[in-house]
């Protein structure tokens, strides 16, 4: 693992149960906290896991004093779950609310001080997640997943015309207990993808590469029927209901989860900090502006939710 002690923070793999199956996850501590440390949940996005480039954010969280938890959903990754690549919504809701349950039970995190950072389709997770009454002290939305109509939109009917027999192929099959039907998370225009935007391709590439990824190693597809629940998914419902501080950041070339949705979704949340940058949908995760993309979430966190409690 990357953390050690010389870089002021451990890393350590775990697991936690979601609903009786084992979810892989990595716990990062700060070597010199002096007491109870606010934590930070992480979760990605649409079919994605922990190792691509969430550990770039949770050293750097971990190095300013945060104790950090990432993990992977049932089904995905280094996590157990049958059958493989089912993107469920009500099932990684249910993922994440075992996640914080486990990182409140974590030696030496404050348990009333958790903070749920989500990326893309997670973005989306922690705002339904806030906005529904789960006990955060913070979130962080990163390019959010706000609305499916407006996904759907974005997409095309081309594309969803494409991908519609699918989506019933593997909806059958569920009902008859056959093993579903896969379509890539990420394609070229015109391709029956889940994303297909001119900078999907290249943005994953960007992403697998510098996470360490060989060249197929990732496994980037997901069960078709998602594409039939997609566009009844729209986390900015429950904007109005959050009330913790949210950190909205925005990517204003966005051609996956459109940057005028999310702003409207940002303006209905009572305690909301926006940051908005000129990339399009993959950029924030890679540099250069990974950069500057965490140096504004560690600075909402220490207005927010410092690592340690202020003492007078």
């Amino acid at each position: 693992m990357p953390g050690s002690a010389d870089l002021g923070f451990t890393s350590e793999n775990v697991t936690f149960l979601s609903h009786g199956v084992s979810c892989a996850a990595t716990v990062y501590r700060p070597v010199a906290a002096t007491g109870p440390t606010a934590a930070i949940v992480m979760g990605h996005g649409f079919g994605a896991v922990r190792a691509l480039r969430l550990p770039a954010y949770a050293e750097h969280f971990a190095a300013a004093g945060y104790a950090v938890l990432t993990f992977d959903y049932r089904g995905f990754g280094d996590s157990a779950g049958e059958p493989r690549q089912v993107l469920d919504i009500k099932m990684q809701h249910d993922d994440w609310s075992a996640a914080l349950d486990f990182a409140r039970c974590l030696d030496g995190v404050d348990p009333n001080r958790l903070v749920a950072w989500g990326t893309s389709f997670a973005g989306g997770h922690v705002l339904t997640l806030a906005g529904r009454g789960e006990p955060l002290a913070a979130v962080i939305a990163q390019v959010p997943h706000v609305s499916g109509p407006a996904a759907v939109r974005s997409a095309g009917l081309r594309a969803a015309v494409g991908l519609a027999p699918l989506a019933l192929r593997d909806l059958v099959r569920t009902v008859r207990g056959g093993e579903p039907v896969f379509i890539p998370c990420i394609g070229t225009p015109g391709q029956a993808a889940a994303m297909t935007s001119s900078d999907a391709v290249a943005g994953l590439a960007r992403l697998e590469a510098d996470s360490g990824f060989a060249p197929g190693q990732f496994r980037s597809d997901v069960a078709a029927r998602i594409v039939a629940r997609l566009g009844a998914y729209s986390p900015g419902r429950f904007a109005g209901s959050i009330t913790c501080p949210v950190l909205v950041q925005i990517a204003e070339r966005d051609a996956i989860t459109p940057a005028s949705v999310a702003r409207r979704t940002a303006g209905r949340i009572k305690q909301a900090t926006v940051r908005s940058y000129d990339c399009g949908h993959f950029d924030p995760y890679v540099e250069p502006l990974f950069s500057t993309v965490v140096s504004d979430q560690l600075a909402f966190l220490t207005t927010h939710v410092p690592p340690t409690t202020r003492t007078a």
